[in-house]
């Protein structure tokens, strides 16, 4: 494996690690915000009920929470996922263009599929997370048509 390949790797995870700890720092103000619980602690609220005190609340609305009022980590965290997703992908399929081609258009569905979800909430980072989905996703099925466009035309 090339050396800059293990260094976007190295890169990917870094930032991956790293901004997933500063949203978990973040996010952790939930649990001073006790009239946010009843919109934000939406995971606790499927797996334990209504939340009544703060050890109802479940660490993944930490990351919640912090994506819809302070979205900077949470949106490194999802890009730096994506790259070291998108990496791996790469990596292993390497002499597969097809199948590569594939695994980026329905991520880039998946990514459009997130963007529906988050589209009528009214707070500025889950707004903000709309349009980071919207483009990811946009541009994901457009690299993925490129490339199977790209592999036809050296079929024929």
């Amino acid at each position: 494996m090339p050396f800059r390949i293990i260094l976007q790797l190295g890169f990917a995870l870094m930032l991956l690690i790293f901004s997933t700890g500063a949203t978990l720092y973040e996010g952790s103000e939930i649990l001073e915000d006790t009239w946010e619980w009843k919109y934000t602690a939406i995971f606790s609220q499927m797996k334990n009920g209504p939340v009544e005190n703060v050890n109802d609340i479940l660490p993944i609305d930490y990351f919640v929470y912090a994506a819809k009022f302070v979205p900077t980590f949470p949106l490194l965290m999802l890009l730096g996922g994506t790259y070291l997703i998108i990496l791996l992908a790469y990596i292993f399929l390497r002499r597969k263009d097809k199948i590569f081609s594939y695994i980026l258009s329905c991520m880039g569905v998946l990514y459009l599929g997130l963007s529906s979800f988050v589209s009528k909430s009214p707070t500025i980072g889950l707004k903000i997370f709309f349009n980071s989905f919207l483009f990811i996703g946009i541009l994901l099925i457009v690299i993925a048509l490129l490339r199977i466009f790209n592999y036809k035309t050296k079929e024929i």
